[in-house]
């Protein structure tokens, strides 16, 4: 499945082809590329977390105009790395602070028309749910213990018990995260996935003694096709941000350095 970047000014974003071909969805996956304060800038940081909030909140206005979304409907949690997911009836929240969005919460999922919904990464995998039937979404954040955890599975979960959808009709886009290429792990991450995925060993390859590169794009895939969304339902931009730096901000790379990536969706 393809994603199509897009350049807007000085910005560039990647859309998912087969959200866009739903018809029924504004969404974006930002890059580190865009304008901070009237100059072209490879620091397009839309966290909000450790950032100035009048300069983050400027930038995500541009991100989100050129998606043809307006600030005041972003929703956004604040992101834990656990499975809580929140049903958004009302917006904004943590749109234009990080103090007040959703406590606690890496997952969110609404059947409001506007409402946006966001979430934010530097590495780790960003999810963009569409339900095209039911006409709703949801958008989650899945690290590796969210991943493990299965966040996408809790999304699932939660868009059939309060929309009625069913995992069949559904459409996911993975938004760029580091890859398999380039995520190293050792036995902290390790043990956990072998408690909790039968395949885990399908997932990991050796690296250098007592390391392993752990695939999070497969895993998450896995997890949803298990849940009976259909493999040629999810989009994978198989982009990794460690190995892509200069294109997507990377907490491996960088560090307490990195900026936030936004993913977003409206219906």
């Amino acid at each position: 499945m393809s994603f199509s970047w897009h350049h807007y000014h000085q910005m560039i974003y990647l859309t998912a082809d087969l959200l866009t071909a739903a018809g029924v969805v504004k969404h974006a996956f930002s890059t580190r590329h865009g304008q901070r304060k009237g100059k072209v800038t490879t620091n397009f940081d839309l966290g909000l977390k450790n950032a100035d909030p009048v300069s983050a909140s400027e930038m995500r206005q541009q991100f989100l105009a050129a998606v043809g979304i307006d600030l005041v409907n972003l929703v956004a949690g604040q992101q834990s790395h656990g499975t809580r997911v929140q049903v958004v009836t009302t917006a904004p929240r943590g749109a234009y602070s990080w103090e007040n969005g959703f406590p606690a919460t890496d997952a969110l999922i609404t059947a409001q028309p506007n409402i946006a919904l966001s979430v934010y990464t530097a590495d780790c995998v960003p999810l963009l749910f569409l339900d095209p039937v039911r006409k709703c979404i949801g958008a989650a954040h899945a690290g590796w213990r969210g991943s493990i955890e299965g966040i996408a599975v809790a999304t699932l979960a939660a868009l059939r018990k309060n929309f009625g959808s069913r995992p069949e009709h559904i459409l996911v886009a993975i938004g760029p995260a580091i890859g398999p290429c380039c995520y190293e792990v050792d036995q902290r991450v390790l043990l956990p996935l072998s408690e909790h995925i039968p395949f885990w060993r399908e997932l990991i390859y050796p690296s250098r003694p007592g390391h392993y590169r752990l695939d999070l794009w497969t895993l998450n895939q896995r997890l949803l096709t298990s849940a009976g969304v259909k493999k040629d339902h999810i989009a994978i931009a198989k982009l990794c941000t460690f190995h892509r730096n200069q294109d997507f901000f990377s907490y491996r790379a960088e560090h307490s350095r990195a900026g936030s990536l936004m993913a977003v969706i409206s219906l």
